[in-house]
C-alpha cells in the first residue's frame, strides 16, 4: 500500500502520505489506539474515532515529517 489513506473522525478530514512517512511512530506514541505502523513501517489508521479529538490533533502534528495532514469542517489544513 503507499499513496495516501485518509479518514473523516470528529468532523475532520485525516490524511496519511504513506509515501511521505519514515515510521519514526510519534503518531502512534501519542495516540496508540488510532495509530499503528504496518509490516513496511509506515503509520495506518487502527481506530481514530476512538481517539478524543484534542489528543488526535496532537498525535497528528506530532509528526516529524508532516506525512499526516488535517483539515477542519470547513475544508481548511489545520495540521501540520
Amino acid at each position: 500500500m503507499s499513496g495516501t489513506v485518509e479518514r473523516r473522525v470528529h468532523g475532520l478530514r485525516v490524511v496519511i502520505d504513506r509515501d511521505q512517512c519514515v515510521g519514526f511512530g510519534d503518531c502512534v506514541k501519542e495516540a496508540p489506539e488510532g495509530f499503528r505502523l504496518d509490516e513496511d513501517t509506515v503509520a495506518v489508521f487502527a481506530a481514530p474515532e476512538a481517539v478524543e479529538r484534542e489528543r488526535l490533533l496532537r498525535a497528528c502534528d506530532a509528526c516529524p515529517v508532516d506525512a499526516i495532514t488535517v483539515y477542519d469542517e470547513e475544508g481548511r489544513q489545520i495540521v501540520p
